[in-house]
């Protein structure tokens, strides 16, 4: 019978403890979120400036869907690309110092969707990509999946990157790492990888996914917060569902290489333009961010989480970001310190193979500056406890 390795498939992954499931939330307000019927204080939400639920985030969306509808109705090259769209790829492209961007529906589609046009059918598969071992599932699969040799190199190895690049002598090499790592919650050596890229003639693409919206005084992520410029990293990818509380995502680069992109990214010409009223809302958060005073407040959590963890005897990682990852290395042992923490009101990601390599399992906490200092000695309190309880 056709699939009949399902059922086997799924139960492998159960003995294994690598099976995943859904829950439910049915409502969330200030950090709850309800799970069948349960209230839990949230630390599993990439909502890292707690901009989804702010009153002029929501009140723009309400007027883009008066004035738009509530969806483009079409692809960008037909007539789903509105005021709203130029807008928003203009504040971008004007703050990030970049001559153009453009506008995709996820972080997933942007990522493929570069590998899959800059080593497409003008290069015959005689390209290059080097990239972090711990780059997102989204490029590694278009980098499968295009026209160009992928090789991966140690996670922020700059020793082994310059191994990789010096066994081969492609016409074109792209370099790709990210500004903020989304399961480790570290970051790039930049300027090493800059000094890389132009030592071998490539260009240097920055999965900023993570420190978008969080660094920067204009929220611009990394590029800004490092002040890298077009020639040093001439291609950045970032998104809006994370720090910034809306979704989508966006290129930046060249004229060239977003005109190209345009006329060649099959993920941009044949996907439904994301809702204007998105874009609206995305471009008033962008605008909203500096001065509201939250990427302070997110800092100051993370030093409190950070202090009082220490305080508790518990042992982090070297994270200075947002992402704070408990190692535990066993994904059974994993999901009981999760369950532990949902007995005592907290919700945290219990991070498994294949998200992660075998071995290290780990529970990936999330601070978001809506927390207070409450919530975080509630967190640490309950880390504590379920530590004890588990282990």
């Amino acid at each position: 019978m056709a699939f009949d390795w399902l059922d086997t498939a799924l139960d492998h992954k159960k003995q294994d403890g690598y099976l995943r499931t859904r829950a439910v939330v049915e409502y969330e307000k200030d950090g709850i979120i309800c799970i069948n019927g349960a209230h839990y204080l949230n630390f599993a939400s990439n909502d890292y400036l707690g901009l989804r639920h702010e009153e002029g985030v929501l009140q723009t969306w309400v007027e883009g869907l008066a004035q738009f509808g509530g969806g483009s109705g079409a692809s960008p090259l037909v007539t789903g690309y509105t005021q709203a769209h130029q807008a928003l790829e203009a504040y971008l492209a004007e703050h990030l110092n970049r001559e153009a961007v453009l506008l995709f529906n996820s972080g997933f589609a942007a990522n493929q969707a570069v590998c899959q046009a800059l080593f497409g059918q003008h290069n015959s598969g005689d390209g290059l990509i080097v990239a972090d071992k711990y780059m997102h599932a989204s490029f590694i699969d278009g980098a499968l999946s295009c026209n160009a040799t992928l090789k991966r190199f140690r996670h922020n190895d700059m020793q082994h990157a310059r191994q990789v690049l010096a066994k081969h002598h492609e016409a074109d090499c792209l370099i790709a790492s990210e500004g903020v790592f989304s399961m480790d919650g570290d970051s790039a050596p930049l300027d090493e990888l800059i000094a890389l890229s132009q030592a071998h003639n490539s260009w240097l693409m920055l999965d900023d996914a993570h420190g978008f919206g969080v660094l920067g005084a204009r929220a611009m992520g990394s590029a800004e917060h490092y002040q890298l410029s077009q020639q040093q990293v001439p291609l950045v990818m970032g998104t809006f569902g994370k720090a910034v509380g809306t979704a989508g995502a966006f290129v930046a680069g060249s004229q060239a290489l977003i005109d190209y992109l345009v006329n060649e990214a099959r993920h941009y010409i044949y996907s439904t333009a994301m809702p204007p009223a998105q874009a609206l809302a995305t471009l008033y958060a962008l605008q909203h961010i500096p001065g509201s005073g939250r990427q302070q407040q997110l800092q100051d959590n993370i030093t409190t989480f950070r202090q009082r963890s220490e305080q508790a005897g518990l042992v982090l990682s070297a994270s200075a970001s947002a992402i704070q990852p408990v190692m535990i290395g066993d994904p059974d042992q994993t999901l009981a310190l999760a369950d532990a923490l949902k007995a005592r009101g907290i919700w945290v990601g219990a991070i498994r193979y294949p998200t992660v390599p075998k071995t290290t399992d780990r529970l990936r906490i999330t601070l978001s500056s809506s927390h207070t200092r409450r919530d975080i000695e509630a967190l640490v309190d309950a880390l504590a406890l379920a530590r004890e309880a588990v282990t």
